[in-house]
């Protein structure tokens, strides 16, 4: 298994750099569901970006499984967002280690109608769950089904092995999502319609920017980031370079001028 377990590692840092290199936030956990059922032996991947529950919240599947997906009705789509038995599991406490539908359920799962819809309408058996690393309530993650046998040993560990990489797809999400918000308001540009990717940002340099803004050393940015300082550094003098700025302060002040990102309302401190 070790060269499965090498080949997993391989495709997950080809969806690492993909995922860093893509400016479109919505396609990100799109990248990610089309990748993880070959590093996990599944079919399908069903991904929950916020709280498991019954009621509310967006849902999104591996592109393979989008056209079966859309056939789901109200009831099936209340049981798929329950997260059944994976939310009460995780709620327990702050373990957040990857586990199977039946080592989290026992027996109660086969005769559980979440798993008589997965059967009849995803003709899967078995469910996998991966939350988010450190997530609190609410509990986000990901579910992957397959059909057959149960998942493996290795398969729960390669499971644990990309839980970083899921977070820091989602910490990369919600960044270029604020920065999008942050660039759609009316504010005072030095240059009107200039926007990063006319200054040549790459995504990861309009985080790193970002969290410049928030008056973050480059220690805790490679921390948020999941990067080395030494890589922090890198991008933050490819940011002076391509804003024309040689320090924090003076790249800040230039990044609001062109509303890259918020300039400061009042003299409130944060």
């Amino acid at each position: 298994m070790a060269q499965g377990l090498g080949g997993a590692y391989e495709r997950m840092l080809s969806v690492a750099v993909a995922a860093l290199h893509e400016r479109e936030p919505r396609q990100l956990w799109p990248l990610l569901a089309n990748a993880l059922p070959d590093l996990l032996g599944a079919e399908t991947v069903i991904y929950k970006l916020d709280d498991w529950n019954e009621s509310a919240g967006t849902v999104g599947v591996s592109p393979a499984a989008a056209a079966q997906f859309g056939r789901f009705g109200d009831e099936a789509m209340g049981l798929l967002r329950t997260g059944y038995p994976f939310a009460g599991h995780y709620a327990t406490g702050p373990d957040r280690t990857p586990v199977t539908a039946r080592q989290a359920a026992g027996a109660a799962w086969s005769a559980s109608e979440t798993a008589r819809l997965i059967g009849d309408l995803m003709d899967a058996d078995q469910v996998l769950g991966i939350p988010l690393p450190r997530s609190a309530a609410p509990i986000t993650g990901c579910l992957v089904y397959r059909r057959g046998r149960d998942f493996t040993d290795d398969h729960v560990r390669v499971a644990e092995q990309v839980q970083p990489l899921l977070a820091a797809v989602e910490q990369q999400r919600q960044l270029l999502e604020r920065w999008r918000f942050l660039t759609a308001g009316n504010l005072v540009r030095d240059a009107p319609g200039e926007s990063a990717a006319d200054l040549g940002l790459t995504p990861r340099e309009t985080a790193v920017l970002v969290l410049l803004s928030d008056a973050l050393t480059a220690t805790s940015i490679g921390r948020r980031l999941g990067i080395s300082d030494r890589t922090v550094h890198k991008h933050i003098a490819n940011v002076y370079r391509k804003l024309g700025t040689h320090d924090r302060i003076s790249t800040v002040l230039r990044a609001q001028r062109l509303g890259l990102v918020p300039a400061p309302s009042g003299g409130a401190s944060r």
